[in-house]
């Protein structure tokens, strides 16, 4: 563990989607700083994997928590085997998320149900579940992955576009109801971040990788861990007087011209 990066709080914090890219790149961050945590996936074993690592890495409590965030009546158990593992909650990041590729003129219902479902609907019950946790630890904080698509949208993707803007709400209104019990609630809008949901658009043509580089201005993509540290940052005693803030993490990209 680096002490030096230690900023409190020490509760236990569930990370959704955590098996890989941002959701797997925010449990060992969280780890790093000695936080004990639960890898929710609904790939058992690649939660399993990465909890493995923080444990090995970081000396830290840890739990992997196969789970499919659509099936809420799984979530009593799955919160009672984090609580278990890490002794409290006092966190939870929601990074699970699908996108969903049918634009509105061809929309497909279920595919939009899904999307809705794992993005947004997964969200407001799970910060429903764990409330009680939440509000008896000092200091607790929720973000939910969101994405720039909430702020400048995409033809291709409604239904990622509009859950992600929903997160954007959600989180707000969660942060009016909660705060006067002192739990945070914000949010997090990753841009253009090299993780295996990018991957599809960066293989439709050769040149993809370099366009998207192109317009961002620090030419790069972002990495997982480029938003596992900002996650990392609102969760911590260091942003003890945000709430209902969007950190937009992009490069640059939503605030200028391309």
């Amino acid at each position: 563990m680096t002490g030096s990066l230690r900023c409190g709080p020490d509760t236990g914090v569930i990370v959704t989607g955590a098996g890989s890219g941002i959701g797997r790149a925010t449990v060992l961050a969280l780890a790093e700083v000695g936080r004990p945590v639960a890898a929710w996936d609904v790939h058992e074993n690649a939660a399993v994997n990465v909890v493995d690592e923080a444990r090995s890495r970081f000396g830290v409590a840890a739990v992997g928590v196969g789970i499919d965030v659509r099936d809420t009546a799984g979530f009593d158990h799955a919160i009672a085997a984090s609580r278990s593992a890490m002794g409290s909650v006092g966190g939870m990041v929601h990074a699970a998320g699908i996108v969903g590729g049918t634009p509105i003129d061809v929309l497909d219902e279920s595919a939009w149900d899904a999307v809705l479902a794992v993005n947004l609907r997964a969200a407001a019950l799970l910060i429903r579940a764990l409330v009680s946790d939440l509000v008896s630890e000092p200091a607790s904080a929720v973000v939910l992955i969101a994405s720039i698509e909430a702020l400048i949208s995409n033809e291709r993707i409604p239904a990622y576009s509009a859950a992600k803007a929903g997160m954007l709400g959600l989180a707000r209104s969660s942060a009016a109801r909660l705060g006067p019990q002192g739990v945070r609630v914000n949010s997090v809008c990753p841009g253009f971040i090299d993780t295996p949901m990018l991957q599809p658009a960066l293989e439709r043509e050769p040149s993809a990788r370099a366009i998207y580089e192109r317009r961002v201005p620090l030419r790069r993509l972002g990495r997982p861990e480029d938003i596992a540290r900002a996650v990392r940052f609102l969760l911590s005693d260091d942003a003890a007087y945000i709430t209902a803030a969007e950190l937009v993490v992009d490069g640059g990209v939503t605030r200028t011209a391309f």
